[in-house]
């Protein structure tokens, strides 16, 4: 018999397997250990294969579990790492704002997913390290674009170091895969940074369940 803490622990209204991949050295991992802890090292090790951390989100009462998988970006570990996208409900799509060949390569990425995944895996596209603006090769709009070419539901950027729309971005997701069960929910208050976030709900929008128009919230 579990304890009763544990038991409450692992209770939950919805289980969702969310992947991450890309490009290696984009900062898939960060984003994972910001989730997961709230924290942030500079000195991060490649993910050797795959990894998973797991968190519970509560959104409008509901418990709704993450179980969030790190693959590992480089070609060597390919064969390990797409055994793991057939289970998937999301994959985020990460790459550097820094470094434009890892968002030349999300197209890529795009037919891994459709190849090996699963006929109605929900993506997203993750431009990280934002907070380096300085250095950007990337601009927002550009992936905008290759959202909306694409028909991907969701394009944001996140800064792991910073913090910023690390917790957003998964509960965007976690919106978007309650709305893709036919429950609507209401917005959270996590507060979204207007300026790094394009959400196009295709199939029921958070706020109104009837309303079928695409929510934005940038200009793209």
């Amino acid at each position: 018999m579990q304890p009763a803490g544990q038991e409450q622990e692992d209770s939950f209204d919805f289980l969702f397997k969310i992947i991450l991949i890309g490009d290696t050295d984009v900062g898939k991992t960060s984003v994972i250990q910001r989730f997961k802890t709230g924290s942030f090292s500079e000195k991060q090790q490649s993910t050797i294969g795959v990894d998973f951390i797991v968190r519970t989100l509560n959104i409008q009462g509901r418990k709704v579990k993450m179980q969030v998988w790190d693959t590992a970006g480089q070609e060597r570990f390919r064969t390990i790492t797409q055994s793991y996208y057939r289970s998937a409900h999301a994959a985020m799509i990460t790459y550097d704002i820094t470094r434009k060949s890892t968002f030349d390569s999300i197209p890529q990425w795009i037919q891994e997913m459709e190849r090996y995944g699963a006929a109605n895996v929900l993506l997203a596209i993750i431009g990280n390290k934002c907070d380096l603006e300085s250095e950007r090769e990337v601009k927002f709009n550009e992936a905008c674009t290759l959202a909306q070419q694409k028909e991907i539901v969701v394009a944001l950027e996140t800064s792991a170091k910073e913090a910023q729309n690390v917790d957003q971005a998964f509960v965007v997701i976690a919106h978007e895969l309650l709305a893709s069960n036919g429950l609507a929910v209401k917005e959270d208050g996590y507060h979204m940074d207007s300026q790094h976030i394009l959400l196009r709900s295709n199939t029921k929008t958070i706020n109104n369940p009837t309303n079928t128009e695409e929510k934005k919230t940038c200009e793209c």
